[in-house]
């Protein structure tokens, strides 16, 4: 048998010499270039960093420092003023150019991914694809959404998870600028860096104010969230750092929009469609669920067991995963994997520790998948990937029995009661997404109002969405402002006549939640 070699031409050393080329101004030889105050500059200090395909050696983020971070959000405040004067019709041409500059290196944008973050290729192009048509929705619709409104203040500043670098933080951040606003981001420290300096370097050559910077979160901080003269603070990532986040805005009345994880569930109660419920499962190990809407935890009626449990099983042992980029002859097309490695080997090896430690405290390990199954190549590091695995019944005191994993790590809960399915669906305090599979659509109906998801399916996942679906959090997951559709707009802008308005949210004083 023939054994895996890496596709020609998409080797990392490869990669980044078609970046050096593409944006010379943001890629040097050796390190990357730091956005700030209208240029690309060898300011900051690069990090070590590791792809977690195979552990090679990769340029990492030129981490800034507070004051250079001052200077740069100091900058992009003055670019506010001036772009917000812009006619619209100037502003949708220049991000209709820069999403067009975008969609010439979607190839490359798409490997940068798969290198940076493990997507498989499939999926890393999906990321791309669905920013730049994301955006393109907005640019047929903007004229209407602005309608009576106008740019905040201050610039948006956005501090986004890796997970999801173009089709959440780079999209976000072109419908902030059409709606009048200059933006200021971050790149997250542990991936994505290299795909958003390139976004970042077409953007600006589209004549985009943008600003991009890395650096420590604690050190730069209070540059990106509570500097004056900022418009807005949008935020992707975990509860620790979203409520260090609020806290920090709590006395500034500014706006906000903080997406936080959740830990998602799927109900199963007198349910019979296990087909459909399978092709479910399988799409919903993509990316080894590692996105916000993934869902970690099944609650299934006890009866049921046995049925979800074959059912369940046959889905893990055909998932394919391993090396994104692993084929077995050169002209072969890139593998059509479900997932890849985790982001990196400390979260694997986190993964393993959990798994272990429900199993010390008497959970059922239901399934420990083994890495042998996947494609790898000859020699290659696997300290990044993990195997599905499975616990049944974990302890309330398990670590992740009220948190997301954020990897292929779930937990079944079995329930004898509708109110024990309602205790056990809301466990996370607050999540994004909830599903039910059920047969009894009068028990669906009884039941979704009181789950704390902000979007239930019923025999269906529900997910982020596109275009003119809005999206939001219940509960500890999220704060501040709803986004998607219309009300992405309406987040980063206000009303022209100066009107005080109730945005759709999560806020202290008010919660106002959208048709969804």
């Amino acid at each position: 048998m023939t054994a895996p070699q890496l596709k020609p031409g998409t080797s990392w050393s490869e990669t980044y010499a078609r970046c050096v080329q593409a944006a010379p101004e943001a890629f040097s030889a050796d390190r990357l270039l730091n956005l700030v105050r209208g240029e690309w500059r060898p300011v900051g200090t690069p990090g070590e960093h590791t792809t977690p395909l195979d552990g090679t050696p990769i340029p990492g983020p030129p981490r800034v420092g507070i004051e250079e971070a001052h200077a740069a959000v100091a900058f992009a405040i003055d670019q506010h003023t001036a772009w917000g004067r812009l006619p619209l019709d100037e502003r949708k041409a220049r991000v209709a150019a820069a999403v067009e500059g975008l969609a010439e290196q979607r190839d490359l944008l798409a490997l940068l991914l798969v290198w940076e973050i493990g997507k498989p290729w499939r999926l890393a192009c999906a990321d791309v694809d669905r920013a730049l048509d994301g955006v393109r929705w907005y640019l047929d619709n903007i004229d209407r959404q602005l309608a009576g409104r106008g740019p905040l203040p201050g610039p948006v500043s956005n501090i986004a998870s890796w997970n999801y670098p173009m089709s959440v933080q780079v999209h976000a951040e072109l419908v902030q600028l059409l709606a009048g606003n200059a933006v200021v981001a971050k790149t997250p420290s542990q991936g994505g860096f290299h795909c958003l300096t390139l976004a970042h370097a077409v953007m600006q050559r589209a004549g985009l104010p943008v600003t991009l910077l890395s650096g420590e979160g604690s050190k730069i901080a209070d540059a990106l969230i509570r500097a004056d003269g900022l418009g807005a603070l949008a935020f992707v990532g975990g509860r620790a750092n979203g409520r260090k986040a609020a806290t920090a805005l709590a006395d500034l009345n500014r706006r906000h929009f903080l997406e936080q994880e959740g830990l998602n569930t799927w109900g199963i109660w007198q349910y019979s469609d296990w087909p459909a419920l399978a092709a479910h499962l399988r799409k919903g190990f993509e990316y080894a669920k590692q996105r916000c809407t993934a869902y970690p935890r099944y609650v299934v009626q006890r009866s049921l067991f046995p049925a979800f449990l074959e059912t369940y099983i046959g889905v893990l042992r055909g998932l394919r995963f391993g090396h994104p980029l692993a084929v077995t002859a050169p002209d072969d097309p890139l593998p059509d994997l479900d997932f890849g490695p985790v982001i990196h080997a400390a979260k694997a090896a986190e993964l393993r520790r959990h798994f272990a430690d429900a199993v010390a405290a008497r959970a059922v390990p239901l399934h420990v998948g083994d890495l042998s199954t996947g494609t790898f190549l000859p020699g290659q590091s696997h300290d990044a990937y993990l195997a599905p695995a499975a616990v049944l019944d974990p302890p309330a005191s398990w670590a992740l029995h009220h948190s997301e994993p954020f990897g292929p790590l779930d937990s079944i809960v079995l329930v004898d009661t509708e109110a024990e399915l309602l205790a056990a669906m809301n466990a996370g305090n607050g999540s994004l997404v909830a599903s039910l599979a059920t047969d009894d659509h009068g028990f669906a109906e009884r039941v979704a109002p009181d789950l704390l998801a902000f979007k239930v399916g019923i025999n269906k996942p529900r997910s982020r969405g596109d275009r003119e679906e809005v999206f939001g959090g219940l509960g500890a997951s999220w704060k501040g402002a709803f986004v998607g559709g219309d009300l992405l707009v309406r987040a980063v802008t206000y009303s022209a006549d100066g009107a005080d308005e109730k945005l759709f949210g999560n806020f202290p004083s008010y919660s106002l939640y959208p048709p969804r």
